[in-house]
C-alpha cells in the first residue's frame, strides 16, 4: 500500500521569507552579546558586520543606535569594506547603555538607479527606466519633511514622466542629487534586522583619560620622625596637581590588625613601633567602614575627598576583601572563612608567598548571600562619602558572579562609580574580569620590555577584541612591584618606561615618590622593594625635583593638550629598522596626530630612519609636513614616508613629536 505524501508544512502568517539580506560576524559582539562594550563620551563607536545578498541587487545597510533614555533608532549609514563586510559608526554623546543592531535590505532604488546609468552610458533608451525612477521617488515622498527636498521631488516625479524633457529627465537620474534622495529616504522594502541589540556602556571621561599617583598618608609627613595622615595629604596636593596628576590613589585606610603584625621587609616579628601592613585591615576599632585613627577621622578623610576636588584631582579608595584575625568579621561571620581541621582560620598564601596577618574570604560560604550584601554596604557607604573611584585588589581571587552583580549594584546607584581591576594573573582571567564591568584593568605592561614584546602586546590590546572591553591602565611599577630592569638604577630607564606608559596608554600611574625618584633598591632576588613602604613608614623630600619630575610635568600637560594622546586605541606602530628604537603614531579625528619615537637602549645613541604612514596623517609623497617635538621645543620639516631620528638616551631618549601642516 503506497504511502501518502507528506502534508506541506504550513508557513507563519510572519514570516522572513522576503528577507533576502544576510547579517553576520559583528563586531563589537563580546560573547554573543552576552557582555556590553565598553566607551567615553565623545567616542566615535564603530561596528562591523558581513552582509549581503543572493544575485546582483544593490544592497543597503544601516546602523541603528539609540542611548537607554531614547525610545526611536537613530540610524547611520554603513559603507562596504571588501568582501561583502561594512562599517558603520556613531557618536557616543552622553554616559549610561547605549543598544545598538543593523538593518540591511536588497535595495531597489538604488538598484534601478545602478541599472540605469549603465544603460544610458551604453546608449539604450530608458523610457521604461524613467517611470520605475517616478515610482519610486513617489514611495519616497511620505518619508519627507524638508519644505525644499519634498518640492523638488515633487517637480521630478514630473520630469520623469515627461517624454519632451528626456534628456533632462536621464540627467537627474544619474545625478549625485537622486543617489542622496535614494540614501536619504530609503524604502526599506523586507529589510533584515540584527537578531540581537547588542549594548555599549559608556563612562564618564576620566574612565577613558587618567594619571594616577599612588602614595602612602602616612608618609606625607614633611617633619622627619613623625608620621603622615590625611591631613599632611591635603598639603602635598598643589604638588601633584602642578604634576598633572588627576587621581590620587592611597592604599586601605582602616584599621590595621595586631595579631601576626608584620615588620620591616615582611618580617614576622613586628616591633612596637611598627604600623603594619594596610591591607591586615580590621581591629578592635572597626573594619571596613571604620578608618585607622593613625590617619585621621573619617572627617579628615572627606576633607581629604574634597580637597583632591578643589586641586582638578579625586581621591580613589583601595577596596580588599580580605580580613586581619582582629577583624569583626571574623567573630561575628565565622563561616566567610576557611576553617581547617583543627578548627583555625586559614591564612592567606600565595606560595612560596604566605600572608600570615590575613584571613582570605572563601567565596563558596553557605552564608554567600550576606557576605555579598556587606560589601555592596559598604561600597556604597564609601559612595556616600564621596568617593568615585575604587581600586580593586586582587580581584581575581573572588567569584565572577560575585563581581557582575555587585558591578551592577554598585552602578544602578553610583554610575559614575570607576573600579579598576588590580589582577595580575591569567589572560583568560584578567580579560572576565573586564567584561564582567571592571572599568580599567591593570596589564603586563611592567614586564613587557623590549620591542618585540611590546608591539605584540600593545597590538592585543588595541587591534583584537580586546579593544572593545579591556581599557588598559599602564604602571611603570607599584608599591608591590620594584621591577628588574628598573633595579640598575639608570635613569633613561625610568625616563622611558614612564614616557611609554603615558604615550601608549591613556589611562596610567605611577607608586608616586618612589618612582620619581627613581628609587632603585631591591629585596635580594625579589621583584620588590627593599625597605618597601608596605611595612614601614618613609619620609620624602616633597619638595625634591629633578629631570623626571619636569618631564612628568610637561607630557602630562601635552596628554591634556593634545586628543591623540587621549585615547589608547588609535595606535599604529610604524616601521624603523633598528631593534633598539620603537615608533608609533596616534591620531584622533579632530586632525591631531602624534608621533612618538622611544629608544630602548638606555646606553648608546641609536639612529634609523622611520617610516610614517602618509595615508594615517593626510599627506602624499611630495608634500612637507613640519614635526614640533613637545618637549624641546625644536621643530623640523619632513618630507615623504622616511625621516632619520638619533635619540641620545643621556640627553633625552625619546621623541614627542605633533605633526603640523605650517611650520
Amino acid at each position: 500500500m503506497a504511502k501518502k505524501a507528506p502534508k506541506p508544512a504550513a508557513i507563519p502568517a510572519r514570516t522572513p521569507g522576503q528577507q533576502r539580506a544576510v547579517i553576520e560576524h559583528v563586531v563589537p559582539e563580546i560573547d554573543c552579546g552576552r557582555y556590553a562594550a565598553k566607551a567615553v563620551a565623545g567616542d566615535e563607536f564603530r561596528v562591523e558586520a558581513d552582509i549581503f545578498v543572493d544575485g546582483h541587487d544593490r544592497l543597503t545597510a544601516r546602523l541603528l543606535h539609540r542611548h537607554e533614555s531614547q525610545p526611536d533608532w537613530q540610524q547611520h549609514a554603513m559603507r562596504p569594506l571588501a568582501n561583502d563586510r561594512y562599517a558603520g559608526a556613531f557618536l557616543i554623546e552622553q554616559e549610561g547603555t547605549y543598544f545598538y543592531t543593523i538593518e540591511a535590505w536588497a535595495d531597489h532604488a538604488a538598484t534601478w538607479q545602478h541599472d540605469f546609468i549603465l544603460k544610458a552610458q551604453a546608449g539604450e533608451r530608458v523610457e521604461l527606466e524613467l517611470m520605475m525612477g517616478a515610482a519610486f521617488v513617489q514611495q519616497m515622498l511620505p518619508q519627507v519633511h524638508d519644505a525644499d527636498d519634498a518640492a523638488a521631488m515633487t517637480e521630478a516625479i514630473t520630469l520623469l514622466g515627461s517624454p519632451d524633457r528626456y534628456a533632462e529627465a536621464v540627467q537627474l537620474c544619474m545625478s549625485f542629487r537622486m543617489r542622496e534622495w535614494i540614501g536619504r529616504y530609503p524604502l526599506r522594502h523586507h529589510a533584515a534586522r540584527y537578531e540581537k541589540e547588542l549594548r555599549v556602556y559608556v563612562d564618564r571621561p576620566r574612565a577613558g583619560f587618567s594619571a594616577w599617583y599612588s602614595l602612602f598618608p602616612r608618609s606625607t609627613s614633611r617633619e622627619y620622625g613623625k608620621p603622615g595622615n590625611f591631613l599632611t595629604t591635603i598639603e602635598i596636593l598643589p604638588r601633584l596637581a602642578a604634576m598633572g596628576f588627576d587621581v590620587l590613589y592611597i592604599p586601605p585606610v582602616h584599621p590595621i590588625g595586631h595579631q601576626f603584625r608584620k615588620g620591616k621587609n615582611n618580617t614576622l616579628n613586628a616591633q612596637p613601633d611598627d604600623p603594619g601592613v594596610p591591607y591586615a585591615i580590621g581591629s578592635e576599632l572597626g573594619g571596613h567602614d571604620a578608618i585607622n585613627p593613625d590617619l585621621g577621622t573619617l572627617d579628615d578623610l572627606k576633607a581629604l575627598i574634597a580637597a583632591c576636588r578643589e586641586h582638578g584631582m579625586e581621591l580613589a579608595l583601595d577596596l580588599a576583601i580580605q580580613a586581619s584575625p582582629d577583624h569583626p568579621w571574623v567573630q561575628a561571620h565565622p563561616e566567610w572563612f576557611k576553617i581547617r581541621p583543627d578548627g583555625s582560620i586559614q591564612y592567606a598564601e600565595n606560595p612560596p608567598k604566605k600572608y600570615q596577618d590575613i584571613y582570605p574570604i572563601n567565596f563558596e560560604s553557605e552564608n554567600w548571600q550576606g557576605l555579598w550584601q556587606e560589601i555592596l554596604r559598604i561600597i556604597l557607604l564609601w559612595g556616600q562619602w564621596g568617593v568615585r573611584i575604587i581600586r580593586i585588589d586582587n580581584p581575581h581571587t573572588k567569584s565572577f558572579g560575585f563581581w557582575e552583580w555587585i558591578i551592577r549594584e554598585v552602578k544602578a546607584v553610583y554610575p559614575d562609580m570607576i573600579l579598576l581591576s588590580e589582577a595580575f594573573t591569567r589572560p583568560r582571567v584578567m580579560q572576565q574580569l573586564a567584561k564582567i564591568g571592571f572599568t580599567q584593568s591593570y596589564t603586563y605592561y611592567v614586564w613587557r620590555t623590549n620591542k618585540q614584546e611590546l608591539t605584540e602586546y600593545l597590538t592585543e590590546l588595541t587591534q583584537s577584541e580586546m579593544q572593545y572591553y579591556f581599557r588598559p591602565n599602564f604602571w611603570p611599577n607599584t608599591h608591590d612591584i620594584n621591577p628588574y630592569m628598573l633595579q640598575g638604577g639608570q635613569e633613561p630607564l625610568f625616563l622611558t618606561r614612564y614616557f611609554m606608559a603615558a604615550t601608549l596608554s591613556a589611562n596610567y600611574g605611577i607608586f608616586g615618590p618612589t618612582y620619581e625618584y627613581m628609587y632603585r633598591d631591591a629585596y635580594p632576588g625579589k621583584e620588590e622593594y627593599l625597605n618597601a613602604e608596605k611595612y614601614e613608614i618613609k619620609w620624602w623630600d616633597w619638595d625634591h625635583e629633578n629631570k623626571l619630575t619636569e618631564l612628568i610635568k610637561i607630557v602630562n600637560h601635552e596628554r591634556r593638550a593634545n586628543s591623540a594622546l587621549q585615547r589608547t586605541n588609535n595606535l599604529t606602530f610604524l616601521q624603523v629598522h633598528n631593534d633598539s628604537l620603537l615608533a608609533y603614531l596616534k591620531t584622533h579625528h579632530d586632525g591631531n596626530r602624534i608621533l612618538c619615537v622611544v629608544n630602548l637602549d638606555p646606553t648608546n645613541t641609536q639612529a634609523a630612519w622611520v617610516q610614517v604612514r602618509l595615508d594615517l596623517i593626510g599627506k602624499h609623497d611630495q608634500e612637507d609636513y613640519y614635526v614640533r617635538d613637545l618637549l624641546t621645543g625644536s621643530r623640523f620639516r619632513w618630507q615623504g614616508e622616511w625621516n632619520y631620528v638619533e635619540l641620545n638616551p643621556y640627553i633625552l631618549p625619546f621623541h614627542l613629536f605633533r605633526i603640523e601642516d605650517q611650520p
